[in-house]
C-alpha cells in the first residue's frame, strides 16, 4: 500500500509516493488569509496512470485559476494530490487521509468506480464532499438495485461524468444501428466498472436485435490473451466489445489481430487514451471507444484550459476527464464562496461547518463549466448527458457520433 503524506506543499506541489517527487504544480496565491487544501485522488503512476495524471492537472488548472482571479477573497486554495495505483484499498487510505486534514475542504476523484466504492463512505461520515470527473457505475450514485428502485447512497458524492446505463446504451445503438455489426463477443476485466458497462451494453444490443455470440472474464494485468483470440475467432464475431480499461485492452486488440481476427475492438471511457493507441500501435486503426461529454477540443470554453495545460508541460491526457476534472474542481470551490458569502465575507471557523455548507453548495451547482452545463440532479449525477464515440483514424482517436443515450 501507498502511503502519502499531507505536508502542505510551498510553490510547487509535492507528492510523496514510495520517495517524493515534485510535479509542476500551483503557481499562483491569494496573499495570505486562509489556505483550504482541495484533494484529488487518482492512479498517477502504474496502470491508468495516462488518465490519472489528466484529472491531477485538470484540477490543478482549476485551483491556480481560481486563485489568480481571487474567486474567493481572502483564500488561497492548495491541491494536495494522492496515487491511488487503481487500488480500492489505497483508496480508501488516501480518503481517510485527505479527511483528517482540518484544512481540506472536499475532494475530486477517483477514476475508477471500483475504488470510488471503497471511499464513499469515508467521506460521508465526515460530510465532505467528493465529486469525480470520471466514476460512471449507477449504483455509486442510485443504489445497488438502481434498475428498479434507485435511491441515493450518500448526499456527498457527486460527479461530472454521465453513468454507464446511458454509455453502455449509447455504445450499443452505435454498433447496431451505426457499424451495421450484428455479432458481438463481449469480454470485460471483473472490475466494478468494466463489468457493469459490459452488462449494460450486452442487455441493449440484445434489445436492438443483436446477437452475443460468446463472453469471457479477464483480469487486470494479464498480458498473454491467446485463448480469448482463439475463441472469438471461433465464434465468428464481427465486433468485439470489451469493458474495461487501457491496459488489458491494447494488447487484446494487437494479439486478435496478430491472430487474423480481423475485426473492431469497441470499448467504454476506459479505453480512450492516447496510450491506447501507442501500445496497440497499427492494430488499433478502426478500434472504437465512448466517452463522457463532447470532444474538449470543440468547446470554445476549454480552449484556454488546453492551451494551459500543453503550455505546463503537464503529464497525461487532458482529452478523457481533464475539462470534467477542472469543473468538479471548480463546483467546489464556487461552493466555498457561497459559504463564505453567507457567513458575512469570512471564512467559517468550524471546518465541519463549512464542509457541510460546501456538499449543500455543490448539490445547488447551476454554471457554465468548460465541459458545458455544471448542475447535480437529486441522486448527484450530471444533467450533462452527452456522449461522443471516437474511432481511431490514422493514428488517433476522431469523434464519429455525438449525442445522447436513447434508454427508450
Amino acid at each position: 500500500m501507498v502511503i502519502l503524506t499531507s505536508v502542505m506543499a510551498t510553490g510547487a506541489l509535492t507528492l510523496t509516493a514510495c520517495g517524493s517527487r515534485d510535479d509542476k504544480g500551483g503557481d499562483s496565491d491569494n496573499g495570505g488569509g486562509t489556505t483550504l487544501t482541495i484533494g484529488v485522488d487518482a492512479p498517477l503512476s502504474g496502470e491508468n496512470s495516462t488518465t490519472g495524471l489528466g484529472i491531477q492537472y485538470g484540477a490543478q488548472i482549476a485551483v491556480d485559476d481560481a486563485n489568480k482571479a481571487k474567486l474567493v477573497p481572502g483564500v488561497t486554495f492548495k491541491l494536495k494530490a494522492y496515487d491511488d495505483k487503481a487500488q480500492p484499498a489505497t483508496g480508501q487510505s488516501n480518503a481517510t487521509t485527505i479527511t483528517g486534514d482540518k484544512t481540506a475542504v472536499g475532494a475530486v476523484g477517483p477514476l475508477n468506480s471500483g475504488v470510488a466504492q471503497s471511499m464513499q463512505q469515508v467521506f460521508a461520515s465526515a460530510n465532505m464532499v467528493q465529486i469525480s470527473p470520471s466514476n460512471t457505475n449507477p449504483q455509486l450514485t442510485q443504489g445497488k438495485n438502481w434498475q428498479t428502485d434507485k435511491k441515493r447512497p450518500y448526499k456527498t458524492y457527486f460527479r461530472t461524468a454521465t453513468t454507464d446505463e446511458l454509455q453502455g446504451s449509447f455504445a450499443a445503438d452505435y454498433a447496431y444501428n451505426g457499424l451495421k455489426k450484428k455479432k458481438v463477443f463481449v469480454v470485460d476485466d471483473k472490475q466494478t466498472y468494466g463489468a457493469g458497462l459490459a452488462k449494460i451494453f450486452t442487455e441493449q444490443f440484445k434489445k436492438l436485435g443483436g446477437t452475443v455470440v460468446g463472453s469471457d472474464h479477464v483480469n487486470t494485468g494479464d498480458k498473454d490473451f491467446g485463448s480469448l483470440v482463439t475463441k472469438i475467432k471461433n465464434a465468428k464475431a464481427d465486433l468485439l466489445y470489451y469493458g474495461g480499461q487501457y491496459d488489458e485492452s491494447s494488447l487484446i486488440t494487437k494479439q486478435m489481430k496478430d491472430g487474423g481476427v480481423k475485426i473492431p475492438l469497441f470499448g467504454g471511457d476506459g479505453m480512450f487514451a492516447t496510450t491506447y493507441i501507442e501500445t496497440a500501435g497499427a492494430a488499433s486503426e478502426g478500434d472504437l471507444a465512448t466517452a463522457v461529454g463532447v470532444p474538449a477540443d470543440t468547446l470554445p470554453a476549454a480552449k484556454t484550459f488546453i492551451e494551459t495545460y500543453k503550455s505546463k508541460g503537464y503529464k497525461g491526457d487532458y482529452g478523457a476527464y481533464g475539462a470534467y476534472s477542472y469543473d468538479a474542481t471548480t463546483a467546489i470551490i464556487k461552493a466555498v464562496k457561497a459559504a463564505v458569502d453567507a457567513n458575512g465575507g469570512k471564512v467559517p471557523s468550524d471546518i465541519n461547518a463549512l464542509r457541510s455548507s460546501v456538499v449543500d453548495g455543490v448539490q445547488k451547482s447551476d454554471f457554465e463549466g468548460i465541459s458545458g452545463k455544471v448542475a447535480f440532479d437529486q441522486y448527484g449525477d450530471t444533467t450533462n448527458k452527452q456522449l461522443t464515440v471516437y474511432q481511431v483514424t490514422k493514428g488517433a482517436w476522431k469523434a464519429v457520433k455525438t449525442g445522447t443515450a436513447d434508454l427508450g
